[in-house]
């Protein structure tokens, strides 16, 4: 059963507004800016959003935190389809499935950095926070979950509430990721030596790790047809080790595979594959590698993190929110979202066709589009988007 994806909602390095964000991603320009605050001694680049972002309603506002304001922000352009799919199917019959990996790290760091208790703030720093008080404000009474799975919470979140729709315990479901910059993670990277001091250049021989960002992207999925649907999605695990990526690509390949078969359709009917690309060492070889064997050299192929940085919890939403606007009115020259790097190719890894700025989706009838997201401990996630006649 094919599941829609009516509205969306996102803010992100590169603006907060559909037309922002489409015309930032379709002309290749990166929100990355340097900061210093994050990590002693350094000053690395990062995607930060810098819209400015009000604080939760007064109701929900135990509940306050940057990660929940990302959220906030991002759902504002479509709760009127939220409040519409509430009045139309009712309270219970509407899910939400969320994914994230930072919650409220950053206000409980820094609470701990001023001396204050945890405890005091545990609403806004629990994970289950970004859900709890969106349940709360918007009167959900239908399945509610947060997913954590590292940097596949987003695409699994759009997975799991496909699911619910194709069970018939939702007629409609708010889904997506967040996740806001916090010291913790960029430290944490930054200890495995996978922060790049400069921007990041997925595929190049001069890669040297990722850069982190910050992003919010929801969608309102239902039964109901339109111009974009979720064709097919489908999850792996090869549990190779804690944070590097089985170097076969056996993880990834089933995934794909099993994305491919979700929606009935061959390799040969993919338009364009939006890279996980986070530009360390071992992830571009590992993908580049199974992406090389499912479909050979011939889809065109981009990385956005160079764009947004690695937005963690958020990325697999966000890249398929990157996908839909690809598909949308948005992108009336039907134009892809170019691959940013410096060219200099490595040579070790299988050659992929790179979008450029000249590249423009196939004139095809019905363009679909790959998403991938892979994740620590061998987490793998891919999603197929595909426009339709409706």
């Amino acid at each position: 059963m094919t599941s829609y994806l009516n509205a969306l909602g996102l803010v992100c390095p590169l603006g907060d507004t559909l037309e922002g964000v489409s015309r930032a991603l379709f002309n290749g320009d990166s929100g990355l800016q340097p900061q210093s605050h994050w990590i002693a001694d350094k000053t690395v680049p990062v995607g930060a959003v810098t819209v400015a972002l009000a604080p939760l309603p007064a109701s929900v506002s135990a509940f306050d935190n940057r990660c929940n304001r990302l959220l906030h922000h991002a759902l504002q352009p479509i709760l009127p389809a939220i409040k519409q799919a509430l009045s139309r199917y009712g309270a219970t019959r509407v899910g939400l499935v969320l994914g994230t990996s930072t919650a409220g790290i950053l206000e409980g760091g820094l609470a701990i950095r001023e001396g204050q208790s945890a405890a005091q703030a545990y609403l806004a720093q629990e994970l289950s926070s970004c859900s709890r008080w969106l349940e709360q404000w918007l009167g959900l009474q239908g399945p509610v979950t947060v997913i954590s799975t590292a940097c596949t919470s987003g695409a699994r979140a759009l997975l799991s509430a496909q699911r619910l729709l194709q069970s018939g315990l939702c007629d409609a479901v708010i889904c997506g990721g967040v996740d806001s910059l916090c010291h913790l993670t960029l430290n944490g990277f930054d200890a495995l030596e996978a922060i790049s001091q400069v921007p990041c250049l997925p595929l190049s021989q001069q890669r040297n790790g990722i850069n982190i960002g910050e992003a919010a992207a929801v969608f309102l999925m239902t039964r109901e047809p339109g111009p974009i649907a979720l064709l097919g999605a489908a999850a792996s695990s090869d549990a190779h080790h804690m944070s590097a990526p089985d170097p076969s690509g056996a993880g990834a390949v089933a995934a794909m595979r099993g994305a491919l078969a979700s929606a009935q359709l061959t390799p040969a009917q993919i338009h364009y594959i939006n890279l996980h690309g986070t530009a360390t060492p071992h992830n571009d070889a590992m993908e580049s590698l199974a992406v090389a064997e499912v479909f050979g050299g011939r889809v065109p192929c981009s990385s956005t993190k160079p764009l947004t940085g690695h937005t963690l919890g958020a990325a697999g939403a966000l890249e398929a929110a990157f996908c839909w606007l690809s598909l949308s009115s948005y992108n009336p020259e039907r134009r892809l979202p170019p691959h940013r790097w410096d060219g200099n190719a490595d040579p070790a890894l299988p050659t992929l066709t790179l979008v450029d700025h000249d590249t423009r989706l196939a004139p095809a009838l019905a363009p679909r589009l790959l998403s991938n997201s892979f994740a620590f401990g061998g987490n793998n996630a891919c999603l197929i988007l595909g426009a339709t006649d409706a």
